[in-house]
């Protein structure tokens, strides 16, 4: 078997069981309270606060360690905009054309529609992708493992992280997405995965009357 080079694992905090159920149950309690919004206020974001949410995305797990996600963050309101019509283009074709009747009957509940402002008014949307090769160093195409279970769990922590930072988010995702390769450049070996809007909710912001499930719903302890 090759030789495999190996560090030692950083220590983990030293919590009684006590502290760390009260951990555990600290951060579920704060997760709760993370809705998706779809009206925000213009306010802006610092980068850096973009910046380390985005590590916090980098530390996910991966196939093989390949970190097939690639995140493309923009506050450029032309780019924005961009986005906006070319998303709201496919969105018209999916409530008017595409979209069967019990998917529009689903969405029903939540309001959601055609049009999308919040794309031109929140402060940053963060285009996430998945390569599905890479290329090594002489051009030839590496196989990926897994890329789109490894960017749900990045994009999942990203999530968690801009929660924390005090930040509302919502997971966008017009299909096709091809749209976004072309407006923020990327090459033909990533695919779109979502796109998440970020920034302040805007005052008075309401959200659907929706609940979870309980845990005996979808939870099994064997």
């Amino acid at each position: 078997m090759q030789d495999r080079q190996t560090v030692l694992l950083p220590p983990m905090p030293p919590f009684s069981d006590d502290a760390r159920i009260a951990a555990a149950r600290d951060f579920a309690d704060e997760l709760a309270r993370r809705r998706t919004v779809r009206d925000y206020a213009a306010t802006p974001v610092p980068c850096a606060v973009i910046e380390h949410c985005l590590r916090a995305a980098g530390t996910a797990p991966s196939g093989a360690n390949q970190q097939p996600w690639r995140f493309v963050a923009v506050q450029d309101a032309a780019i924005k905009h961009r986005i906006r019509e070319a998303a709201e283009a496919e969105e018209r074709e999916f409530y008017g054309h595409r979209a069967p009747e019990a998917w529009l009957d689903a969405l029903a509940p939540l309001g959601t529609d055609a049009d999308k402002p919040f794309l031109d008014t929140a402060p940053w949307l963060i285009g996430i992708f998945y390569e599905r090769f890479g290329f090594d160093a002489g051009g030839d195409k590496v196989k990926r493992y897994y890329p789109h279970e490894s960017v749900g769990i990045a994009s999942g922590l990203l999530i968690a992280a801009l929660h924390r930072a005090g930040l509302a988010t919502l997971t966008h995702t017009p299909s096709p997405m091809g749209f976004l390769n072309d407006i923020l450049g990327r090459p033909k070996n990533e695919m779109a995965y979502l796109l998440l809007v970020v920034g302040h909710p805007a005052p008075g912001c309401r959200v659907p009357d929706i609940q979870r499930l309980a845990l005996d719903d979808y939870a099994s302890f064997l």
